[in-house]
């Protein structure tokens, strides 16, 4: 059994941390898009680099180390959540639930709905369904799902 996560804090992104992102999101999305036929070394980064905003990421440190991010942009009717990613090392500990639950509190306290796309065959679909998320459609690429939000009374969620 794996060790529990370490104490972690969320950070607000700086335009500095572009790179350990894009390298981050090139490690942990590498098996799923070589298993799909589409990993290509640059384009990995460079989608990233494309769409990283410091006034909507935050970056998880985890026993005052660099463990991964999270991105949780506005959308037309809630929130869409994209690029969270933990390093492997931090996973299967308990921290990417412990960062969900974080960022899933806020967005129920504001009653708003959150989307997110997976990988097909992606393992975060798993950690993603524990926490109330549904899918909504799919490509031969991607999940598209979504979460409402858990109303007043409602059974707390893994």
């Amino acid at each position: 059994m794996p060790a529990p996560c370490a104490e972690w804090v969320l950070r607000a992104a700086r335009a500095t941390d572009v790179e350990a992102v894009a390298e981050l999101r090139a490690v942990v999305m590498r098996a799923d898009l070589e298993r799909l036929g589409r990993y290509d070394e640059h384009r990995v980064r460079q989608r990233l680099r494309d769409s990283f905003s410091t006034r909507h990421t935050s970056l998880v440190l985890a026993g005052g180390e660099f463990a991964g991010c999270v991105t949780v942009r506005p959308a037309d009717d809630g929130k869409l959540l994209e690029h969270f990613y933990l390093a492997p090392r931090h996973q299967g500990r308990g921290l990417g639930s412990a960062v969900l639950r974080t960022v899933l509190a806020d967005t129920d306290r504001k009653g708003v709905a959150v989307r997110l796309n997976v990988l097909r065959g992606s393992a975060a679909r798993r950690l993603y369904g524990r926490h109330g998320f549904v899918v909504e459609s799919q490509d031969p690429v991607d999940v598209f799902m979504v979460r409402r939000p858990a109303g007043p009374g409602a059974a707390p969620r893994a």
